[in-house]
């Protein structure tokens, strides 16, 4: 009996990890060092059989960073009042969210212009991660004007969703009035948060949320990973003329 090529065995062997979720999407792979130890094999028998489970689009490389396991796009709708949770559940997979700065302070002349409020107002800053699986989708930063919302920050350590602590300040709904995109480059701190290569394409969106009275109650920035969402425009979005939604 023909014995199968060696790099071969080695491509099943990964695929069979990848399919049992030990490396999941997003993920590094161990380097074509420690897979040459583990298997026994030089280096480019290993490379043979990266390189296989790259044309089963199993896997990609990004130059200098390493190989890691190919996430598959997030479908995330966009509405006036597309909720980040709502979308990434109904995309099957499950919503996280993790919190990397919360605040109090004044705002800037950008914030305060577009929240209506005076200059050096205080407003509640948020920064966090968006991730789906696991997997980071999006940096985010909320700003909220402060007098409005006076315990917010608490609702968002109790929640973890802006969606809540705003219900919980009262405010049910709110929509998106406006959004700017910019396609950028990823800087060395947002690839690190977002698991990406310094450089790496990101969306950017620059949005205000209203309440029912046209009043801005949220001024945020997005920074989306360009290949883990997939973004569509709803018919209700386009009548809105959105383009893009903030993971909120």
């Amino acid at each position: 009996m023909t014995r199968p090529a060696i790099w071969r065995s080695i491509a099943e062997t990964l695929t069979g990890e990848i399919t049992a979720g030990h490396y999941r999407p997003g993920d590094k792979l161990p380097t074509e060092a420690a897979l040459s130890a583990r298997f026994g094999v030089n280096r480019h028998t290993v490379r043979h059989a990266l390189t296989v489970l790259a044309e089963a689009g199993s896997v990609h490389a990004r130059r200098g960073a390493g190989v890691f396991v190919t996430a598959t796009p997030t479908d995330y709708a966009l509405s006036r009042r597309v909720r980040f949770h709502q979308n990434v559940l109904a995309s099957g997979r499950t919503p996280s969210r993790q919190m990397l700065r919360q605040e109090t302070r004044p705002a800037d002349s950008g914030e305060a212009a577009a929240l209506q409020l005076p200059t050096g107002a205080l407003v509640h800053v948020v920064d966090g991660l968006s991730l789906a699986d696991g997997t980071p989708l999006a940096m985010f930063r909320s700003v909220f004007p402060a007098a409005r919302f006076p315990n917010l920050l608490e609702a968002m350590t109790r929640h973890s969703s802006v969606t809540a602590a705003l219900a919980e300040a009262g405010l049910t709904d709110y929509t998106r009035a406006e959004t700017r995109i910019t396609a950028i480059a990823a800087d060395a701190l947002l690839a690190l948060h977002l698991r990406l290569t310094q450089g790496a394409p990101l969306l950017r969106s620059v949005a205000v949320n209203v309440d029912a009275s046209g009043q801005p109650i949220e001024f945020g920035t997005t920074w989306f990973a360009g290949d883990r969402v997939t973004l569509t425009v709803s018919p209700e979005g386009a009548d809105a003329g959105e383009t893009v939604d903030k993971l909120s």
